[in-house]
């Protein structure tokens, strides 16, 4: 206070005098197109990915996902394949210095050292520009990333017949629905029943990778001779029983055969 002059307050440092409204930064000192977040970068975005939607379903459509059997617990010989996004992994652990006694580094130190460098990429190549050629730390490791990935899932399912595959894990989806003409007063039933039945299911359907007797090509003497010695993934000396029951067996199983129509892929 000054005497004569009235009274003055002393301002406090920690408040500005003059408020500043809340604008953002100005970008455009750096290279580049600058746009407004809302609408037009977002509007942007949003177009982008409901372009890949789009593609996305009508490839699915178009090539819809091949179908196997249905889920049975009790199949040992099943095996299993991964989701196609996860196939990659699938055949990199099929290297030999990625699975085996190897497993650590192709289970997880690999795809660690993958996911660590694209999370370190932002950090790694600061560089303003947007151009491909000014980062070139950024755009490398993603095209080394999505190359890898197109590779190796390429590999996978290059290796893997579908339809192949498909009709060994089938099961005669039509003869479980439907009630099949079994003759159980014949003679050689007894010897399917303790034989073949574990495998090849009541009704002759098949189970699991066990295929469908109910459309078999195969003759008499053929059935003979796969119930010795085995044929495909069936061992050899499933039949315990003598020549006499053998016969019975084949001539029951193309009988019934012939006297249904129901569908499978059998052996």
């Amino acid at each position: 206070m000054h005497r004569g002059k009235g009274m003055k307050f002393v301002g406090d440092s920690r408040i500005k005098a003059n408020k500043e409204r809340n604008v953002p930064k100005d970008y455009s000192e750096y290279p580049g197109r600058t746009e407004a977040f809302w609408p037009n970068f977002l509007l942007r975005e949003w177009l982008t990915g409901s372009v890949f939607l789009i593609g996305f379903l009508i490839l699915v459509a178009a090539h819809p996902s091949p179908l196997e059997q249905q889920a049975d617990p009790t199949n040992a010989g099943y095996i299993p394949l991964p989701d196609w996004y996860f196939l990659f992994i699938y055949q990199l652990l099929k290297y030999q210095f990625a699975g085996g006694e190897y497993i650590v580094i192709g289970a997880i130190v690999i795809p660690g050292l993958a996911f660590t460098a694209l999370l370190l990429a932002p950090f790694l190549d600061r560089a303003p520009g947007r151009t491909v050629n000014k980062r070139p730390i950024a755009v490398g490791l993603m095209l080394i990333g999505v190359a890898s990935t197109i590779w190796l899932t390429y590999e996978s399912v290059s290796e893997v017949d579908y339809q192949e595959r498909g009709e060994k894990y089938a099961v005669d989806v039509e003869a479980q629905e439907s009630e099949v003409e079994i003759d159980t007063e014949a003679a050689g039933y007894a010897a399917y029943e303790a034989n073949c039945m574990q495998c090849h299911g009541e009704q002759l359907q098949g189970s699991g990778n066990n295929p469908s007797l109910l459309k078999t090509e195969k003759s008499v003497d053929e059935i003979k001779d796969i119930a010795v010695n085995g044929i495909g993934s069936m061992p050899a000396d499933m039949f315990s029983g003598s020549d006499e029951e053998r016969q019975q067996l084949a001539e029951f199983i193309k009988e019934t055969a012939k006297a249904n129509s129901g569908g499978g892929s059998g052996e």
